[in-house]
């Protein structure tokens, strides 16, 4: 069964604005042109303030996460200084996890492009555990004394 949807009008409609292209084009038409470039800036102009009021929510919510995380920190100098030394430890045990993994992925890689089984296995195996633990040392990065060092730009 198909369904037939009501054919619209077209919002937009082709523009030539080369030079000397007003010839056979009548002054209602250079009108309807204009004022539909008139709405497309409107529209376009209620879009940037619409961002605008968004990225001022998203700055807004960022500086109050940010403030409060850090209020935890002082707050809890002992706890967060563990934090920042178990989520080092965690890094080290996820590189090693993570030599593990790509060592069997090498091992097994033509087992798993011709067989669904092996490949379905290794994810069950590892995906799970690596999901977590990135999430483990996220939250402690988060919540370490010292946060994440700024990235150095060339």
């Amino acid at each position: 069964m198909s369904q037939s949807h009501p054919s619209t009008a077209p919002i937009f409609s082709q523009v030539d604005v080369t030079a000397g292209s007003t010839a056979g084009i009548s002054n209602n038409s250079h009108v309807e042109h204009a004022e539909l470039l008139r709405e497309v800036l409107a529209s376009q102009d209620r879009t940037n303030e619409i961002l605008e009021e968004l990225l001022g929510v998203m700055s807004a919510n960022q500086k109050q996460r940010s403030q409060e995380m850090h209020q935890w920190r002082v707050a809890n100098p002992r706890l967060s200084d563990s934090c920042r030394r178990a989520a080092e430890s965690l890094s080290r045990v996820q590189a090693e996890y993570l030599e593990r993994m790509t060592d069997e992925i090498l091992e097994t890689a033509d087992d798993m492009v011709d067989g669904e089984f092996v490949l379905n296995e290794f994810v069950d195996r590892f995906g799970p555990r690596l999901a977590h633990l990135n999430g483990v040392i996220q939250v402690l990065a988060q919540l370490s004394s010292q946060p994440n060092p700024p990235s150095t730009q060339p």
